[in-house]
């Protein structure tokens, strides 16, 4: 395979637009762009959890789902490219219940944070919901694959549980939302 890059700055977007993978050119804050902008910030935050200890199972998980995420990118980018699939979907459930399987129930809303890796993740999953909503802004105005908006769903729920998981495993333990009972803020 050849250089895909031999140059990173080309200077074609100077003018506000940028180039989709089919050659056409459309503005930087076009939906479009913002879906697979958020996608590839969703990838990198995915990269962050893994820059910290975290368990082999989920490790291996999360570095799939970031190939799964760069094909999501090409298929935002490219119109009417397909990749993403119900056997993707399906992958991301069957995870999201091996994770699940040993969890005690929920029973309080749970405060991001507890250690590095949970917070990490919790970070993660806030930006998959707005990759999501991106996409689901974009099928609005653009045909894109409806299997897609399903996939980000089942991530972000992966990313909650993979984030309770961490932290048991990586820390003290879930922080838990507790309600105000006081008026006294001093």
């Amino acid at each position: 395979m050849g250089n895909r890059l031999s140059k990173i700055y080309t200077r074609t977007g100077d003018s506000g637009t940028t180039g989709l993978g089919n050659g056409e050119r459309i503005e930087k804050d076009h939906i479009r762009v913002e879906s697979y902008g958020t996608t590839d910030e969703l990838n990198s935050h995915i990269g962050c959890v893994l820059a910290c200890d975290v368990p082999d199972n989920i490790r291996d998980t999360l570095t799939r789902i970031q190939h799964h995420l760069f094909d999501i990118g090409g298929e935002l980018c490219i119109p009417d490219h397909v990749v993403i699939t119900d056997e993707h979907v399906s992958w991301v459930e069957s995870r999201l219940d091996e994770l699940n399987e040993d969890l005690p129930y929920l029973k309080e809303f749970i405060l991001p944070g507890g250690n590095m890796a949970c917070s990490h993740c919790h970070v993660a999953r806030t930006v998959c919901r707005r990759a999501e909503r991106n996409a689901i802004s974009l099928s609005r105005v653009e045909s894109i694959n409806p299997v897609t908006i399903k996939y980000l769903n089942r991530l972000s729920d992966y990313l909650f549980v993979a984030a309770r998981v961490l932290a048991r495993v990586c820390g003290d333990g879930e922080v838990y939302w507790k309600r105000s009972t006081s008026t006294d803020f001093s």
